[in-house]
Formats: structure tokens, sequence, C-alpha cells
């Protein structure tokens, strides 16, 4: 644990570093926020105050719609292109023939930059909560909390089968675009899953986001207690506890699979 702990220091200096040398895309990128946040907000003064799906209000809907997502997105993203990276600048065959376990090294990789991720979603909703006054009543913020770990956790899972895809095929982009879809249009994001049709709400209950999207709108502006959160917990623990070491197996084997073919550093 010591060792990883000092593994993990060392990249967070690295891009703790990084980021100070690019400052100009920092502000960019809250600017960026900034505009997203007044354009959900008119988007949701456009449908009209009338519109609450899930009886939530649905400018707080699409806050935590669109920041999930977002992270989501992100976040797996970075698995996919902390190994393209280590392929394209040949450090790959390298890290690969370390004592570290191939899923530490990608872990390590992105821990930090997962971190920043998880800020900038926080901040965004906050922000978006600040600027335009939405009311919280007596929030379940412990809840919320339970949730987002939870998660985390799947999040991490599928970014480590997107890393095992680009480690394969060199296509790991591929997964993101069927993630990025498939969040967008199955999970409640921007509209309530209530309206697909009933063979696609099915579909919508197996994927992970729904569950993440429901519970931390529950715990944040319905106040729901863990009762009615058992649910949304429940089904992210489960997914949780299959797909993470799936998906730790799944890269160990990719890795194997790339040595023994001769492809570790294809890109």
């Amino acid at each position: 644990m010591l060792r990883l702990a000092d593994k993990l220091l060392s990249i967070a200096r690295r891009d703790l570093l990084t980021a100070l040398r690019y400052r100009t895309g920092f502000m960019l990128h809250s600017a960026g926020m900034l505009i997203e946040i007044v354009a959900l907000y008119y988007l949701a003064r456009a449908v009209g105050p009338q519109f609450h799906p899930d009886g939530i209000a649905y400018f707080p809907f699409l806050l935590i719609g669109a920041s999930y997502a977002t992270f989501l997105a992100t976040g797996v993203s970075a698995f996919v292109h902390a190994v393209r990276e280590a392929q394209v600048t040949g450090t790959m065959e390298v890290l690969m023939t370390t004592a570290t376990p191939p899923h530490h090294i990608v872990v390590l990789t992105v821990l930090s930059t997962y971190g920043t991720y998880l800020l900038s979603t926080l901040v965004f909703v906050g922000a978006g909560i600040i600027l335009f006054h939405v009311p919280l009543e007596h929030p379940n913020l412990a809840g919320a909390l339970l949730v987002l770990v939870l998660s985390i956790l799947t999040a991490f899972s599928l970014g480590i089968f997107a890393a095992s895809f680009q480690v394969i095929t060199q296509k790991g982009v591929a997964v993101l675009w069927l993630l990025n879809a498939a969040t967008a249009f199955l999970t409640g994001t921007m509209f309530p899953i209530s309206v697909l049709p009933g063979f696609l709400q099915k579909l919508s209950v197996l994927i992970p986001v729904t569950h993440s999207l429901n519970g931390l709108r529950l715990a944040l502006f319905r106040g729901a207690g863990f009762r009615e959160l058992a649910g949304p917990v429940l089904a992210l623990a489960v997914c949780s506890a299959v797909l993470l070491p799936l998906s730790i197996l799944s890269f160990s084997w990719a890795v194997r699979k790339a040595k023994l073919e001769g492809s570790v550093a294809f890109y």
C-alpha cells in the first residue's frame, strides 16, 4: 500500500505541474462550464415550469443528468487516452514489464485526472444550484455521497473495460462513442426514461448510469431517505461488485494477449 501511495503521489505531482503550466486551459474550461449551465437553464425555461420529470423541476433534472454524463464520458476517455498515449510515446512496453500489475498502472495513471473531473462535476452542480437558486429541501447528502461513491466505482469499471478494448483493438474511441450514445438516449440524462417504449425502459434498467442519475436526483432534490434509495443503491452495489473484478480480469487478459502477439505498443 505504501508503494502504491508513493506512486500515486508522484503521478499527482506530475499532473499538478502540468495543470499549472496550462492555466489558460483551466480558465477556458471554467468559462465553458458556465456557458453550459446557462444553456441548460434556458432550455428548462423554454420547456416550461410545468414539466416535472420524476417529480423534479426540469432544470435540476438536467443539471444532474448533464454533469454526470460529462463526468462519465471524460472519466472513461481518460482510461482510453492513457493507454493510447503510452502506445504512441512508446512507453507501453516499458510500463507493462514492470513489477506493478497492469491494472494498477492504468488506474494510477488516471486517478488524479479522475479526481479533477469529479471536482469539476461537483463545482458544476454547485454553481448551477447557487446561480439559479435551485431549492434544496432537506437533501440527503449522506445518501447522495453513497450513490456517488458506488457510481464512481462503476465508472471506473467501464473505464478499465474501455482500456482493455484499446489494448486489443486500438479502437477504444468506439467504446466512448457507444457509451456516450447509450448514456444520452437510454439513461434519463435529458428526459425521463418513462417516455421510452417499454422494451427500451427494460434495457435502461440494466445500465448502471440510470440508477446513478435516479439516486442522485432523489437524494438531492427530493430528500429521499435510505429506504427510498435502496433500489438505486442495491443496483449500483451489485454492478460495482460484478463489473470491477471483471474489468480488472479483462485488462490483465488483454495485456497478456497483446504481449503474446507482440502488439503491446501498436496504435
